[in-house]
């Protein structure tokens, strides 16, 4: 049957829209790459960045090969799909070539979360084993879970667990938290970074060397933020019925605009916050604050008003704070706060939408504005337990999976000496034992090495 041309109009409209999505949501592995930069020192900058673009290059192959089809593989199978290979059989009725691009971009940005966690003591080699796991199985079948109509956690399911199914409408736990998880493990089975803790557990500041990065970068994550939380849309030509004027583009300007005050507030907030904590105004703190506001809203961006986008904002502050007090004591190094920020958030952003989400939202999201369809919504919005327990069951499952897949693959490679660096190369610098110089040429201390060569004489090769 040949499509009408206001079919094709339609189409057209909805396909540009998702492409330039996809194209934000890439933005954010710049954001990444330049907040990683900037958060670790001199000596590592350029072994970070690297990592960045490995994280990248290693899961487009591991997404397309793999992950896609574990992910949106049409089946009746609710754990995971089966098909779709290589993007055989697409495009179909389903899906197009601009959906996998989507969703690849989402990909990608789950291991950039995981090696920021594992920064500046990881040898080179475990990061393609980790990365091409964690975007080819580990993250895809949790997608496959909460975003495939197929999936057993799915809200867009024809049979959604608890008549409701998880409200997870851009990633809170399906991205953010399973970066976290991974990142977690990687962190406390390699251990801290040397000189993080002294001799009585007592943490020694490690501070990035480059503010400007990381503002940079918090700047470009909340550019790409745009695409990750309104573009989750897909299809912004859908108009619904019971309204006169209003469809998913009245929708997706609202998930914008929470989108930005979660944020806004959760900066606020640690700015404050930390100034009453430490007692001076830290820009690389707020910088955090900002991104944990994002990640907490992630989940129900599409569901609340936004005075609840402020509430959710609020907390998220608290929640950062509180966890990164709570890892100090318990002399855990993450150099990114990327277990902390993306795990904590990402968690409390799951429980919020269980207890905000609106009614009317969730249907505008869910089933396209369809007001005859009853579905649970926010405990404190008056709509029941239903939703909130599918959250909490999300929760509970992707630290669950995450840590029975990624934990054993960290642990065997620690086992098998291929995860941490030796001392002797961390002391000198990441960049100079493997990656061959110095990511900045200026300022030579004396008696460092400024080339491999140097390095290599200064411990005894000839």
């Amino acid at each position: 049957m040949e499509m009408s041309w206001e079919q094709s109009v339609t189409y057209s409209i909805n396909t540009v829209y998702l492409l330039f999505s996809a194209y934000l949501v890439f933005v954010m592995q710049l954001g990444f790459a330049m907040l990683c930069a900037g958060s670790v020192r001199a000596k590592n900058a350029m072994n970070i960045m690297l990592t960045n673009v490995v994280d990248a290059v290693v899961g487009s192959i591991s997404y397309y090969l793999f992950g896609f089809a574990f992910a949106f593989g049409d089946t009746s199978n609710p754990f995971i799909g089966t098909n779709f290979f290589a993007l055989k059989d697409i495009p179909n009725t389903s899906f197009d070539y601009s959906f996998f691009l989507y969703q690849w971009a989402f990909a990608i940005a789950v291991a950039g979360i995981t090696s920021g966690s594992i920064a500046e003591r990881t040898q080179f080699s475990a990061y393609l084993v980790f990365s091409f796991f964690l975007s080819g199985f580990v993250y895809p079948v949790v997608a496959h879970w909460v975003w495939s109509s197929s999936g057993w956690l799915s809200a867009s399911s024809t049979n959604p667990l608890f008549a409701s199914g998880a409200i997870d409408f851009a990633g809170s736990g399906v991205v953010h938290m399973v970066g976290a998880v991974a990142g977690f493990w990687g962190a406390l089975i390699e251990g801290p970074r040397v000189g993080r803790f002294d001799a009585f557990g007592k943490p020694v500041p490690m501070r990035g060397h480059n503010a400007t990065l990381v503002v940079l970068g918090t700047f470009l994550l909340w550019f790409g933020w745009f695409g990750f939380n309104p573009g989750s849309f897909d299809k912004i030509l859908v108009a619904y019925p019971s309204t006169t004027n209003q469809g998913n583009w009245t929708a997706i300007g609202r998930t914008a605009v929470t989108t930005t005050l979660a944020g806004s507030t959760a900066g606020i907030v640690t700015l404050f916050g930390r100034r009453l904590l430490v007692g001076h105004w830290d820009a690389l703190d707020v910088c955090n604050g900002v991104l944990g506001g994002f990640v907490a809203i992630t989940s129900g961006c599409a569901v609340v008003e936004p005075w609840a986008a402020i509430v959710c904002g609020f907390f998220s502050a608290w929640v950062l704070i509180g966890l990164n007090i709570v890892v100090m004591k318990l002399n855990f190094d993450d150099p990114l706060e990327a277990t902390q920020l993306h795990g904590g958030c990402g968690a409390w952003g799951l429980i919020f939408t269980g207890l905000f989400a609106k009614e009317e939202f969730v249907i505008q999201a869910y089933e396209a504005g369809d007001t005859s369809v009853v579905r649970p919504y926010g405990l404190f919005m008056g709509g029941g337990w239903g939703l909130l327990g599918c959250q909490v069951i999300e929760l509970l499952v992707i630290v669950g999976w995450v840590s029975v897949t990624m934990g054993p693959i960290f642990y065997a490679q620690h086992r098998l000496g291929i995860l941490r660096i030796s001392v002797e190369e961390e002391i000198a610098g990441l960049d100079i034992s493997s990656h061959g110089g110095y990511a900045y040429n200026t300022h030579q201390e004396e008696n460092q090495p400024r080339f491999y060569a140097d390095y290599m004489r200064m411990h005894g090769h000839s």
